[in-house]
């Protein structure tokens, strides 16, 4: 009669570390890729709202035959709350910055007021987002920065 012998086959320490080893590996180059992926979901998801609360703007002054009246920065203006979130309009953007409306000497603008407090945005970064949006230079174009920390698509011009 022959003997079977019961062995328990198991990992060595040596081919456990081994395992984690290269998956701490491929984990150091995959995340860096995926955080990197994140700035363009909030650059466009910026994008998308300015052009909501642009539509808003619209609707108001042919309801209104006027534009809202400009609000400091982070303000809701009078009426929008009949026509969009105005929990999408409080607090930060996507990119940082607060919401805000202003009268520009090139017209009625919506946009981002850097304001120094949280996370603030060059003109580097503007820069990406115009292309993304307009033409790429911020000097012309809809989406042009104003002054100093303000980025604006400009609803129409005087």
């Amino acid at each position: 009669m022959a003997r079977h012998r019961n062995t328990i086959r198991a990992f060595t320490l040596v081919e456990i570390l081994i395992v984690v080893v290269i998956l701490g590996i491929l984990a150091a180059v995959v995340v860096p890729s995926f955080a990197n992926a994140t700035e363009p979901t909030r650059q466009t998801t910026f994008i998308t709202n300015m052009k909501d609360f642009a539509e808003a703007v619209e609707i108001y002054r042919v309801r209104n035959n006027a534009y809202p009246a400009a609000t400091n920065t982070g303000e809701l203006p009078d009426g929008f709350e009949e026509l969009i979130d105005p929990r999408d309009w409080m607090g930060r953007t996507p990119i940082g910055g607060q919401w805000d409306t202003e009268e520009t000497d090139l017209g009625y603008g919506i946009g981002v007021h850097f304001d120094g407090t949280g996370e603030t945005r060059d003109d580097e970064y503007m820069t990406e987002v115009d292309e993304i949006f307009d033409d790429g230079d911020l000097s012309t174009g809809v989406f042009q920065k104003t002054e100093d920390s303000r980025y604006y698509l400009i609803l129409h011009y005087d």
